[in-house]
């Protein structure tokens, strides 16, 4: 073959192979750019115009800072959707996020007969060995076991005062879950009584800083009531209890119920308790109830499984009878039923009577028969033990022919007698009688009680006592409100005075803070601020702390007259509440002055019952109906569309300000019926720093 020819061919061959090369090349920068392109394109669509593409052969690299996580994997999954996802290559970033706050510190308390847990978290700084060691410490010292966590964060403002709260509050719990937050502290516990109850709930108040708030839920069982009594009367005064039990809220509704269905008026109380003799004490109060109503007066006394109706003086032998009948056969078998139609017997000199008066300043005289010697010793003894050994007079004669019982009942009488604050106890061979006033609410049914118990069913007994609350010293304890009235009465007349600018009382404050201090005796539960305020000469940041020491000084010689002031607070408010015109010296006068802020409450929203929240219910649809009846009521005014938004700045306005929140609603200074007031001093002053 010629050179020539072997020419051509190689030409040719070669040629083509740079033609191919070329047209490969062109042909992936196509590829690329249309891959980059389409993946692009699809980027933004989506929105995320963050994005950055481009190519390397078949690889598809998407760079950029995402906005957060999830649009980094979109962004992949966006270009997933037009090349493989194989080829995508993530060279994102993702914008960095917002330091992370602080987590929720809490901690359960629980304690009981096999120790004390702690659980939850705690700041870091947190000194969980102090805390483990204190309660290590309480009485019994009991087992702690730990099982908190930490977090590498400082203490949120309240915590430390709450954590001390809550150890305090278990010196007094044996069994209790307490949890705790930065400035909250919920209690739960049990107590034994309803007295405990009260006492606890009032230490714990007085022990809790006023920077915190308590949630208490403090139950009591039921008391056990024994035996388990219930009296019910028509008479001449009316229709009554002297006294009531019932086992659940269900049977206290069926007795009381029938109560009104026998004329009974007004409210009544029915001590839900323990110790029911059995579960139909509702039928069976219910059914002599209802034969007391049909015989139109008398008594019917429950004690424990024994009834005893006692029919009124006069009724109709027939209808007893009937009544008596009915009953019987109605009323279940383990009620033991005794019925008595009192007759008519004509009263002699010769009737046995024993009579114990007790006058209003405590002297008991016991007069009448008694049977020997023996009886009357004791009756003598009991009466010493029960009303004071100066204050009784024995004048009773002895009489052998007295019933076996007779000393059995003088006793219970003058059990029942005891009860009073002045009264009667009348003691015949037919009835033991007591009448009186006293200041016990639950005297009538506690009186019902003791004699049901100590008296046989044969024996009759009518109780009269009338509750008198001025003679009930629980009851005239002063409220809070009224304690803050009374030290504003005091301020009104005299003043607080303080030497000329400074915190240091003026000799002439003693007889003032006596006063004041001779009112809280009486109101030691409750929480009140003690509030400086001065008027606006000289600099604000000198008033504001001359009026901190002056409060102090007012709470430390509180504390000095042996005083509970840890429910009492301190602090100075500067010039900041003028409550007169600080242009004139009679305006300046006025705002020197210490003002007692009872701290109120802050009210709990009850959640609606069933019924309130069906009836709320059907009121929120019938209103609904109404507006789709009527379209033109749905286009509101501008200012009815903005006045929901505007209420709500305004109550977010107001519970942001702690004054309001801590004088629960007396921040205004001029508002003079929430708050107690005085001129600090009555010195004329400087218009410099020294006239605060």
């Amino acid at each position: 073959m010629r050179l020539s020819s072997l020419l051509i061919i190689g030409t040719t061959f070669s040629s083509a192979a740079i033609l191919s090369l070329v047209a490969a090349s062109f042909s992936a920068d196509m590829i690329e750019e249309s891959s980059r392109r389409s993946v692009m394109h699809n980027l933004h669509q989506q929105g995320m115009t963050w994005s950055k593409v481009h190519t390397e052969g078949l690889r598809v690299f998407i760079t950029g800072v995402a906005p957060t996580e999830a649009d980094r994997f979109k962004a992949i999954s966006a270009a997933g959707q037009i090349v493989d996802t194989a080829r995508v290559i993530d060279n994102m970033q993702v914008e960095a996020s917002i330091d992370i706050g602080p987590p929720r510190f809490s901690v359960e308390i629980l304690r009981n007969d096999a120790g004390i847990q702690l659980i939850g978290l705690i700041p870091e700084n947190a000194n969980r060995t102090r805390i483990r060691d204190q309660l290590a410490g309480l009485s019994g010292t009991p087992k702690v076991t730990d099982f908190l966590e930490a977090a590498d964060y400082s203490s949120p403002e309240g915590w430390n005062a709450a954590v001390g709260f809550a150890l305090s509050a278990l010196e007094l719990l044996p069994r209790a879950k307490i949890s705790v937050e930065a400035g909250r502290v919920a209690v739960t516990a049990t107590s034994d009584s309803a007295a405990q109850r009260q006492e606890l709930e009032n230490d714990l108040r007085r022990r809790a800083p006023a920077s915190i708030d308590i949630v208490l839920n403090i139950s009591a069982p039921r008391p056990v009531i024994t035996p388990f009594t219930l009296r019910f009367l028509i008479d001449d005064e009316g229709t009554r209890f002297d006294a009531c039990s019932a086992e659940s809220e269900e049977s206290r509704q069926r007795i009381l119920k029938a109560a009104a269905d026998a004329g009974l008026e007004g409210p009544a109380t029915c001590t839900i308790g323990l110790g029911v003799p059995t579960p139909t004490w509702s039928q069976a109060a219910e059914i002599a109830i209802g034969g007391l109503k049909t015989l139109g007066g008398g008594s019917v006394t429950f004690s424990d499984a024994d009834v005893t109706l006692v029919a009124r003086t006069g009724t109709e032998q027939g209808l007893f009878d009937r009544v008596v009948g009915e009953m019987e056969t109605s009323l279940p078998d383990v009620f033991a039923l005794h019925s008595t139609l009192p007759v008519i017997v004509e009263a002699d000199d010769t009737t046995p009577e024993f009579t114990a008066t007790l006058s209003p300043e405590g002297l008991l005289q016991l007069r009448g028969r008694l049977q020997n010697d023996i009886a009357r010793n004791t009756a003598e003894s009991y009466a010493h033990a029960r009303f004071g050994s100066g204050t009784v007079h024995m004048a009773a004669r002895l009489d052998e022919t007295l019933p076996m019982t007779w000393s059995v009942r003088v006793m219970a009488g003058l059990d029942a007698l005891s009860h009073l604050h002045n009264g009667v106890l009348r003691v015949t061979p037919d009835s033991v009688a007591v009448s009186g006033t006293t200041g016990e609410p639950d005297a009538n049914a506690d009186i019902a009680r003791a004699l049901a118990e100590k008296l046989s069913q044969t024996d009759h007994f009518s109780i009269d006592v009338k509750y008198v609350e001025a003679l009930d010293p629980v009851a005239q304890l002063p409220t809070p409100d009224e304690c803050e009235s009374m030290i504003k009465t005091i301020l009104q007349s005299d003043k607080i005075v303080f030497e000329p600018g400074s915190g240091t009382l003026d000799a002439s404050a003693a007889p003032v803070i006596d006063k004041i201090a001779t009112v809280l005796k009486d109101c030691s539960q409750i929480r009140l601020e003690i509030q400086g305020h001065t008027d606006s000469q000289g600099r604000e940041e000198m008033n504001q702390a001359l009026s901190q020491t002056r409060a102090q000084s007012v709470l430390n010689a509180l504390a000095e007259r042996r005083l509970l002031t840890s429910t009492f607070t301190a602090k100075g408010y500067g010039e900041s509440q003028p409550i007169d015109d600080n242009d004139t010296e009679e305006g300046r006068e006025a705002n020197r002055r210490i003002e007692f802020v009872l701290i109120r409450p802050k009210p709990v929203e009850e959640e609606p019952t069933t019924l309130e929240a069906q009836e709320a219910a059907a009121a929120a649809a019938a209103a609904a109906a109404e507006n789709a009846a009527t379209p033109e009521t749905q286009e509101a005014s501008p200012e009815t569309e903005a006045s929901p938004e505007a209420s709500a700045e305004t109550d977010d306005t107001t519970s942001a300000d702690p004054q309001v929140d801590a004088r629960s609603g007396a921040a205004d200074p001029q508002n003079e019926a929430s708050s107690t007031q005085s001129a600090d001093e009555t010195q004329q002053e400087t218009p410099q720093d020294d006239a605060n």
